[in-house]
């Protein structure tokens, strides 16, 4: 029996954290060795973070990147051991994404990333090439830098890059990287066809709400069609963006799992997985599938590259070892439901962004509402994983968090020190709750406000801005001699909006001051809070917030996050992390409380945006995931909606949600950085590029909606209902 211990990993690095990055590749290898693997892969770009977008434009990147290398070649941590790192490799003044394996003080092969990831959040073709997929294209000769020269065993000057496998000693090995083994023509595929035994994939691959079983399914596919081990190493945490990247590393053997690295990991700045593969087994599984025998004889080569015949490194076992091992066995894959995925993903960005950022918490306006509530339980489910992993003893987090909280990290009287074990205590120190009630505030909302924070053990302040606001509508008397009023006490439409633009965005002015100042209060002078901000993606799409009050916080935990997600988070955390008010909340209607209640009108969020939470769900699956304009919309949901509403009426909704968006479009530019999680993110900073002007009244559009829908009424038969269209509606 031929075995191989292989090794991946999760690695929480942070773009242009090139010492920080170092240190967690090194801490992945020794961990790898440690286990007795012989392979170690890592993630991709792991060597500079996968985040540095166009810092790739700099050469100082590309330069800083070859000198980390050098450390590991000089440093003895390829000893017998070899190295997958992921890096930015310029060739011939061309930027590639890479690659580049190391052994014994070598770079034995550079490969370039040959598919692109250029849709969603990315844009790497911005910064990078495509290496050409091209099996006459021979490899290449790339002269390593000085800094390697100088460090490498026997003075390497270069070293082949392009398409290749290595030959170590009877085993095959090559590499995908992240994209590619989503694509169709997948590089995967050609290596199976030429014989590899182990294809590992450095991946830099974002959480996204569902998204893991597609990972899953991929890598099960790649190897059950034709055999093989496949390695999927993954970045994890947050990187200095908009993204949570997390984790969840994998081993697949011939279409079954059987290792698998955490999917969130707020403790784990490096998580090393392992397996043992019986290469016999995949050779037998292979020779089995005839269909795979005959396309593999006539698939064209891959060029390989094997060690010198001189070398005694062997990626197998020794007989000796091997006898007391058996190959690793399949497992349950662990994947979250999405109520979990809210609770975990976004609490480990946080805490990331956090800790990073070099302050001392947050501050939070607690409305008592469901969106705010929410926020505010995903900061106490940070702090429940903190204390978890402080009860657990990791040491990382326990510095981390004495840092944070301004406690000495190395207690000079070598006492124990602080350690966060109690979830409640940690967040009395680290979120700070105001709920800004005014006139126009029920008791209701203050005291779900009030109850929540307690249940976290918040910090929680109650205010009353109304003074705050009188004086800001007095000056505006003063100046012009008007006094604006309520639609409820007589006022123009005008004079409405801009009485509840007042209190929004005196809230966050308020906000801020208190976040700069309460730390002081407090006794921590020197401390200051980021401002988190709770507006959903789906009011962010319909342009339902006020600028600059929840679009200009510093951070936004749920605002990749859509209504009815967040609703049924709010269930799931008020039984599993102990939050019982957030039953309550969850059941009240929303509403933002700008105007007066009167004795035949309660202000809602439903009613003042003129469409439900879940038509918004729908609108925005079908504009961003469905690429659907106006009039493509129009048809999709005169399918959806026939057994209620009439071509006519559905045309009428798809027009207002378009002229909303259209006329709110230009809040987005200043919509507060938010971790992603929807793929209808109208988010404009990288992931929804369009414009933010508008013709709002889509004439020719709508000219032509019109037409159809007065064209389907005219004929009793026009609508037909398939079944999958209202899948669509239903399956969210």
């Amino acid at each position: 029996m031929r075995l191989a211990r292989v090794a991946t990993c999760n690695l929480n690095q942070w773009a242009m954290d090139f010492t920080g990055n170092l240190e967690r590749i090194r801490a992945s290898i020794q961990e790898a060795r440690r286990c007795g693997a012989a392979y170690r892969l890592g993630p991709e770009l792991e060597v500079c973070g996968y985040g540095c977008e166009d810092h790739f434009l700099e050469q100082d990147t590309f330069e800083h990147s070859w000198e980390v290398i050098a450390e590991l070649l000089a440093g003895g941590d390829t000893d017998d051991l070899l190295v997958d790192v992921g890096a930015p490799v310029l060739h011939r003044h061309v930027a590639y994404n890479c690659r580049v394996y190391l052994l014994n003080g070598e770079v034995l092969l550079i490969r370039p990333k040959q598919v692109l990831a250029d849709d969603g959040n990315y844009r790497e073709s911005r910064w990078f090439c495509a290496w050409p997929v091209d099996v006459r294209r021979e490899l290449e000769t790339y002269r390593l830098p000085e800094c390697v020269r100088r460090v490498a065993r026997g003075h390497q000057h270069s070293c082949p890059i392009g398409d290749a496998m290595l030959e170590v000693a009877g085993v095959t090995v090559a590499s995908e990287t992240c994209e590619e083994l989503f694509t169709l023509d997948a590089p995967h595929i050609r290596y199976a066809l030429n014989g590899c035994d182990v294809v590992g994939n450095g991946s830099g691959s974002h959480h996204n709400l569902r998204k893991l079983d597609q990972r899953v399914d991929l890598l099960r596919s790649a190897t059950a069609k034709g055999g093989g081990a496949y390695l999927y190493a993954n970045q994890i945490g947050c990187d200095g963006g908009r993204l949570y990247y997390d984790g969840s590393a994998l081993i697949c053997v011939n279409g079954q799992v059987v290792a698998q690295a955490p999917q969130f990991d707020l403790g784990g700045e490096v998580a090393v997985i392992t397996a043992d593969v019986d290469l016999d087994q995949v050779l037998a599984y292979r020779v089995s599938i005839a269909s795979r025998g005959v396309q593999a004889s006539r698939a064209p080569s891959v060029p390989r590259i094997a060690l010198p015949s001189a070398s005694d490194f062997r990626l197998t076992l020794s007989p000796q070892r091997a006898r007391h091992v058996s190959p690793s066995p399949p497992i349950a894959v662990r994947l979250h439901a999405p109520e979990e995925e809210i609770a975990l993903g976004p609490a480990c960005w946080l805490w990331d962004y956090l800790r990073r950022s070099g302050l001392g918490g947050f501050l939070l306006p607690l409305s008592g509402g469901a969106d705010s509530s929410a926020t505010a339980a995903l900061v106490g489910s940070m702090c429940q994983l903190v204390a978890r992993a402080a009860r657990a003893g990791n040491t990382h987090v326990i510095r981390e968090a004495r840092r944070v909280v301004g406690e000495p990290v190395d207690p000079p009287d070598g006492s124990t020190g602080y350690v966060p074990v109690d979830a409640r205590e940690l967040a009395g120190r680290l979120l700070h709750t105001a709920y800004m009630g005014s006139a126009n505030s029920s008791a209701a909302t203050r005291e779900r406000a009030a109850r929540l924070a307690k249940e976290i053990g918040a910090y929680h302040l109650d205010m009353n801005i109304d003074g705050v606001v009188a004086a800001l509508t007095a000056l505006f008397v003063t100046v012009t001699g008007k006094t604006p009023r309520f639609r409820a006490h007589g006022g123009s439409a005008a004079e409405n909006v801009a009485l509840q633009n007042i209190q929004a965005r005196l809230r966050m002015v308020v906000a801020f001051l208190f976040a700069q100042l309460l730390p002081w209060v407090r006794g921590r002078p020197s401390a200051a809070l980021l401002v988190l901000g709770s507006a959903n993606v789906d009011e962010a799409l319909r342009g339902y917030l006020t600028k600059y009050d929840a679009s200009s916080a510093d951070i936004n935990p749920i605002g990749g996050i859509s209504k009815r997600d967040l609703k049924r988070f709010l269930r799931w955390a008020a039984h599993h992390l102990g939050y019982a008010s957030l039953a309550e909340v969850v059941q009240a209607a929303p509403t933002a409380e700008l105007e007066p209640i009167t004795a035949d009108y309660t202000q809602t969020d439903e009613t003042d945006m003129g469409m439900t939470y879940d038509e918004l769900t729908l609108y925005g699956r079908l504009r961003k995931i469905a690429r659907c304009g106006p009039l493509s919309m129009f048809h999709r949901l005169v399918r959806l909606w026939s057994d209620r509403l009439s071509p006519t009426q559905v045309a009428a909704k798809v027009q207002f949600f378009f002229r909303m968006y259209a006329v709110n479009r230009h809040k987005l530019t200043v919509l507060t950085p938010s971790v992603h999680c929807e793929n209808y993110s109208p988010e404009d900073n990288r992931f929804d590029l369009r414009q933010f002007l508008y013709r709002v009244s889509w004439p020719w559009q709508f000219q032509r909606m019109h037409a159809a829908a007065e064209a389907m009424e005219a004929r009793a038969d026009a609508v037909v209902v398939p079944e999958g269209d209202r899948d669509l509606d239903s399956a969210q």
